[in-house]
């Protein structure tokens, strides 16, 4: 079973960006579609939307993916998470990203 370890997280102001990581303990190469995650207080987890403001990419060779998030918005604090889409695989711990207005 893969293992998902999210990392990258932080405090940013508000317009700031952060690139997040998630590295695969085993072979993402066969999952066509990966995604991120995020849960923010009392709220259920969502998938990220990633168009505009953030973008996906991934590096098969290092089985890690990317988060890239411009212009953040306080609205974006949460513990973010990566997994396949839909999600099948075990959640990591997350990341925490918290933006500050």
């Amino acid at each position: 079973q893969v293992q998902l370890v999210e990392s990258g997280g932080g405090l940013v102001q508000a317009g700031g960006s952060l690139r997040l990581s998630c590295a695969a303990s085993g072979n993402i190469f066969s999952i066509n579609a990966m995604g991120w995650y995020r849960q923010a207080p009392g709220k259920q987890r969502e998938l990220v939307n990633v168009k505009g403001r953030f973008t996906i990419s991934r590096d098969n060779a290092k089985r890690t993916v990317y988060l890239q998030m411009n212009s953040l918005k306080p609205e974006d604090t949460a513990v973010y998470y990566c997994n396949s889409i839909p999600a099948r695989l075990n959640w990591g711990q997350g990341t925490q990203v918290t933006v500050s207005s």
